[in-house]
């Protein structure tokens, strides 16, 4: 291991016949890039493909269906009982494995949860009778059913095998088919297939068996199980330890997750929210540890290889496996080993990654524009000639592109009004649940830092400043500034302020705060103030909070909401602010809301005016960022990332 920083987290280990020259594996994580007819794309195999090229030791390809006639849960996802993928999939199991990471597949089979399996007119099924989540009638599984699907996971590990993928990863959690077999909650059986621990494990060793004669002894098999459900209607981890022990000794590998994917109120124990601690899971995996002798791996919020290296030096767990922030950084585990953490872009556990998954089955992260478009950056042309770039604004947009641009060997100035780089978002960094925002722009910074980028601080760009550099190109990313209410009386008070404003000067607020707007902004700094003890109230005028489109980041705010007693009220048609209290209109009547101070978070207006006067000053401009469209930390590092990729192409 010799100068490793980091030896024991690079410490090669031998699962089955195979070695895996790390302890870092990509844990199952799916994408939706497929045709029509559910065939891998080029798209999604680059997408695969870049994690290995980063250094890990494994790539998952994740929500792949044993069954697609009665276990499909989603639309896009990979089908292994589909011969018609042999030629994507094999050039998908290459295109890691090339790379010196071995390939591996996610079995997995959504049982009562199989809703496409339902839209397509299939009957679908569970351990027992019974009705799920969607109000959709399941069948409880018949012998042959059971016999079947046992079948069904034994083909497409062969059909995996013989596509080159050298890891089989069973999915044994979340609330799929095997934790409805394993659950007494669910399994409510009275035959062989039920009843005690010993029946309910049953269907998994059966399936386990099945997929080792499938593939013999040379391949490994790893299994993910929830080591607690963290749900009264799921077990717990002393039944989870019970089910590794059982599973002990017959599979190579114990993959420990945590919670219930189909349970809003656990999904962020299983997908780490921004309100989590790094690596907060590992304790289940610690816990199951103690009482195998398979080799454990913990998931969850894992990216500080520092506290990698303790988990696995202290014996924790002997892999750590990583979703997220293996696109945040894809380069993760070829950063680590070469001793330079500091150059790993942090993952903001944002969960807009997952949630654009789910909404509009694309999967982008909000602060590396290259995943999503892998094969794009990949071939991306090489700039004709040398150009200067002004860059205006040193907020998240103008941060990226400066780097981008200097990257591809651009001259860069970088101009910032303020005295240091980071936008509006330097007002959330000392935010206990917004430390990935802080560690985001120290990353930013650095990256510029070391680059031959030009930083002028307290330097607004003007078109006077723009005709002294005379620039080849300017991106202007000067952001946005907050919208003030208009239509309410009062707005001229001492205690009225802006979120901005808000987050860095909380003393000042008083005990009561009423906040105007129920959108991210508003919502997230609701819950900060509230966590600070003070009583916080939230009005809407809408029917509804406005969660941006990250859906999956509305359920983790919904259990701090609940946790910090913030109180949000819709419907809220706010007129006069008196400096003691807010008037309005609500559904049920007029209403007073008493308060020490007055917030408002009603959004964003670009500074398109100001950016527009400069769009004559050089031959290329840019618009990027909250000055064009005023939306998210995602949309800002795409928008620099096309612009860069755009510059000279005349």
């Amino acid at each position: 291991m010799g100068n490793l920083k980091y030896p024991h987290l690079f410490e090669p280990i031998t699962l089955g016949r195979t070695t895996f020259k790390n302890r870092i594996f990509g844990s199952p994580i799916s994408s939706r890039d497929i045709d029509t007819q559910n065939i891998p794309t080029n798209d999604l195999i680059a997408y695969y493909e870049r994690k290995a090229m980063g250094g890990v030791a494994s790539v998952c390809a994740g929500d792949c269906v044993v069954d697609s006639v009665h276990g499909r849960y989603g639309r896009e996802h990979i089908c292994l009982d589909d011969p018609r993928l042999t030629h994507q999939l094999t050039v998908l199991a290459n295109a890691i494995s090339r790379h010196g990471a071995v390939a591996s597949v996610e079995l997995q089979h959504a049982g009562l949860y199989a809703h496409t399996s339902h839209d397509f007119g299939q009957e679908i099924y569970g351990p027992c009778e019974g009705v799920n989540d969607r109000g959709t009638h399941y069948l409880a599984m018949t012998e042959d059913v059971i016999e079947s699907v046992i079948r069904a996971y034994a083909d497409a590990a062969a059909f995996a095998r013989h596509c080159g993928f050298g890891m089989l990863t069973i999915h044994g959690g979340h609330g799929w088919l095997f934790s409805q077999f394993m659950s007494s909650k669910v399994n409510r059986r009275t035959d062989k297939w039920g009843g005690s621990l010993e029946n309910r494990m049953r269907f998994p060793l059966a399936v386990v068996e099945a997929v080792r004669k499938a593939v013999g002894p040379a391949i490994p098999i790893e299994i993910r199980i929830s080591g607690s459900e963290c749900t009264e209607e799921g077990y717990d981890l002393d039944e989870g330890i019970q089910i590794a022990k059982m599973l002990d000794g017959k599979v190579d590998l114990i993959h420990v997750s945590a919670g219930h994917h189909n349970k809003d109120e656990v999904f962020c124990i299983t997908h780490p929210s921004l309100f989590s601690e790094d690596s907060c899971n590992v304790k289940f995996a610690e816990a199951i540890k103690k009482h195998v002798k398979t080799p454990v791996a913990t998931v969850g919020a894992h990216c500080d290889p520092e506290l990698l290296e303790e988990i696995i030096a202290s014996g924790k767990a002997d892999v750590v496996e990583m979703a997220r922030a293996l696109m945040a950084d894809p380069d993760l585990p070829r950063k680590a080993r070469a001793g330079h953490p500091e150059e790993i872009r942090p993952c903001l556990r944002c969960l807009a990654c997952f949630s654009g998954v789910i909404t509009n089955a694309k999967c982008y992260c909000a602060v590396n524009p290259e995943i999503g478009r892998e094969a794009d950056c990949r071939h991306a042309d090489a700039p004709v000639r040398q150009k200067t770039v002004l860059v205006a604004g040193g907020g998240i947009a103008g941060m990226q592109a400066a780097v981008e641009a200097a990257q591809a060997g651009h001259k860069v100035i970088l101009c910032e009004a303020s005295d240091r780089l980071g936008g509006a978002l330097k007002c959330e960094e000392e935010v206990p649940f917004k430390k990935k925002i802080k560690q985001y722009i120290a990353y930013q910074t650095r990256q510029i830092e070391k680059l031959p980028v030009q930083v002028r601080l307290n330097t607004p760009v003007t078109p006077g400043l723009a005709a002294e550099i005379a620039p080849d190109a300017i991106i202007a990313a000067l952001g946005a500034r907050a919208v003030v209410p208009t239509v309410l009386q009062g707005m001229d008070r001492d205690n009225v302020f802006s979120a901005e404003y808000a987050y860095t000067h909380t003393e000042a607020l008083g005990q009561r705060v009423v906040i105007m707007g129920a959108g991210l902004v508003g919502v997230e700094l609701g819950i900060y103030l509230a966590n600070l003890g003070k009583a916080v109230t939230i009005i809407e005028k809408m029917p509804f909070i406005n969660n941006g489109g990250n859906i999956l980041h509305q359920l983790a705010l919904n259990v701090e909401i609940a946790k910090s007693g913030l109180e949000i009220v819709l419907n809220v048609e706010a007129n006069t602010f008196t400096g003691t209290e807010v008037l309005a209109t609500t559904p049920e009547g007029d209403r007073a809301f008493a308060c020490d101070s007055f917030v408002y978070a009603i959004g964003q207006a670009p500074l398109k005016q100001e950016a527009l006067a400069l769009s004559d000053c050089a031959p290329e401009f840019y618009l990027v960022g909250d000055c064009s469209i005023p939306k998210n930390i995602m949309q800002a590092t795409s928008m620099a990332d096309a612009a860069v990729k755009d510059l000279g192409r005349l």
